[in-house]
């Protein structure tokens, strides 16, 4: 599996944008997958993750009833839907596949095939 992701951009503080992780491969559906984040200057943080049935979804503290992830297998993409932003919600961000490790993992050794991450900048 391959994966692109794109839609990032500038925005102000408590605007919206939408993420999309585009995928190749017709096992795409069979995995989890999760998006991260990576700061100027620090670690990648775990963001959200979403089942392969999209019946289990997981977010970071930091993000939650702010950010919605969604999946449509059909499409074989992703969404990150990101609402009232931050600048500390400034990074670029990622979307990997979930190989390993249970549907609560946050932990990046699990996920693999990270597609080229889009930076999303959030002014104050």
């Amino acid at each position: 599996v391959q994966l692109q992701a794109s839609g990032g951009g500038l925005v102000q503080a408590g605007g919206s944008l939408r993420l999309s992780c585009a995928a190749s491969g017709r096992t795409f559906g069979t995995y989890a997958v999760g998006w991260f984040r990576q700061a100027p200057g620090k670690e990648r943080d775990f963001v959200a993750s979403i089942s392969r049935s999209g019946g289990r979804i997981l977010y970071a503290d930091s993000v939650k009833g702010r950010f919605t992830i969604s999946r449509d297998d059909a499409e074989i993409k992703v969404y990150l839907q990101m609402n009232s932003l931050k600048p500390e919600d400034t990074a670029v961000y990622y979307c990997a596949v979930q190989y390993s490790g249970s549907w609560h993992s946050t932990d990046e050794e699990d996920f693999g095939s990270w597609g080229q991450g889009t930076l999303v900048t959030v002014s104050s």
